[in-house]
């Protein structure tokens, strides 16, 4: 399928809208094409996968201990519902985040190689991403060019998620960045706790690493990048079409380059990036604190769901620490684990700008393609628009969605 801009088709459909107009099929005897149970998605998709892919997404580092973290911690915070609150309204879910008004509080988080879930991959989840007024963010791991993305993305807001080279390749990574600032995307996200891929026993029963075969999955942006492709062929006398073998490996160990950066070289990424810059993978109050002395603009509370490392903290547990540190000096993003609207109430709630989804949307891709995306999407905003005007709760702003409408179910008994 060719994606092109379609700045004309983006969704002016309240959330709310999307289960009545299912129920108004229904009077016809229609049923939708996918299930609205949001913990059925992943077996769903999973029957349409192949083992390689399902390993790679399903899957988490060591023994999963983390991943079961991040989805038990949203169970131990209840929200309290109030009653004969007065609304003109449903809840309004617009978000002011990195200096930009959104209208909704999520975002698709930079999730790579999404042509082996299906075959039009970034470019269907960018599409459906612009459709329903939802930030994307395009992966460094990406299965498409940086510009095919933008192209598909149209009007949609759309940020960068970085892979970082090391220092002795950083004519690499300005590459990449400008390439990204002229192709629209507007903020830059750093992936601080992936400088090579985590103990992952599910692609390892499979013998599978996207990143290691002679095809574009997961290295598009290198293999189309012109400052290493150049470094490619003066290194080995070729061109990276003559020995797409070497070229994959090379680009992988460029972004996965097995050792950490330091804060001090977030310096250059500020000399080379325009936008918002926001670091991605905190996990203590130490670190978010440093973030704010060095001036970039947010940061994503995240574990990379569980994918990264075993046996650590829950986002969401560690979420509230970090905002009562920072929350008022930096936007603090947040993801691992959100499955439901509830989940993202709760996020928002405990301090969380926005929050960024990942696993769902890429089971609405496996299910159906850049149609699926948008069903998650909608699905996401309708349960959480419900979750909150039911509760009594006007918005999903701080001033009325705050820790004040939850309660620690542990605390109960």
């Amino acid at each position: 399928m060719q994606y092109t801009s379609h700045p004309g088709k983006r969704s002016t459909q309240n959330p709310v809208d999307y289960e009545s107009s299912v129920y108004q099929k229904g009077l016809s005897y229609q049923r939708p094409p996918f299930t609205f149970k949001p913990l059925e998605w992943e077996s769903l998709a999973a029957e349409r996968m192949s083992a390689d892919s399902k390993g790679y997404v399903l899957g988490s580092a060591g023994t999963g201990e983390t991943a079961n973290k991040n989805r038990a911690a949203f169970a131990r915070w209840s929200i309290i519902p109030r009653r004969l609150v007065k609304t003109e309204g449903l809840p309004d879910l617009s978000v002011n985040v990195l200096g930009q008004k959104l209208p909704c509080p999520i975002a698709c988080a930079p999730v790579g190689v999404q042509r082996i879930f299906n075959p039009d991959g970034e470019m269907a989840a960018a599409a459906a991403a612009a459709k329903e007024n939802v930030p994307y963010i395009m992966s460094t791991a990406s299965s498409t060019s940086i510009e095919d993305v933008a192209k598909a993305s149209g009007d949609g807001v759309r940020w960068f998620q970085l892979y970082w080279p090391p220092n002795e390749k950083s004519d690499i990574t300005i590459s990449m960045l400008e390439r990204a600032q002229k192709a629209g995307f507007s903020a830059l996200f750093v992936t601080l706790d992936t400088y090579i891929l985590g103990w992952r026993p599910s692609d390892m029963d499979n013998g599978y690493n996207p990143f290691l075969r002679s095809d574009q999955i997961g290295v598009a942006i290198g293999l189309t990048d012109p400052v290493f492709r150049d470094h490619f062929e003066r290194k080995h006398g070729k061109s990276v079409d003559e020995d797409m073998g070497a070229a994959v490996a090379e680009w992988t160990h460029t972004v996965f380059p097995g050792l950490s950066h330091s804060f001090e070289d977030i310096k250059f990424l500020q000399q080379h990036w325009k936008g918002p810059i926001v670091l991605k993978g905190i996990q203590s109050v130490e670190d978010a604190k440093k973030c704010v002395e060095i001036g970039v603009q947010g940061i994503v509370v995240s574990n990379h769901g569980g994918r990264q490392s075993d046996g650590g903290v829950s986002s969401l547990g560690m979420l509230p620490r970090i905002v009562d540190a920072v929350g008022d000096k930096i936007d603090v993003l947040f993801d691992s684990g959100i499955r439901c609207g509830a989940d993202i109430a709760k996020a928002l709630a405990l301090g969380a700008k926005m929050c960024l989804i990942g696993r769902p949307y890429i089971y609405g891709l496996a299910l159906g393609g850049e149609e699926g995306v948008s069903h998650v999407l909608k699905s996401l905003l309708g349960d959480l628009e419900l979750t909150l005007h039911l509760a009594g709760i006007r918005s999903s702003s701080p001033e009325h969605l705050n820790r004040s409408v939850l309660v620690k179910e542990d605390d109960l008994f």
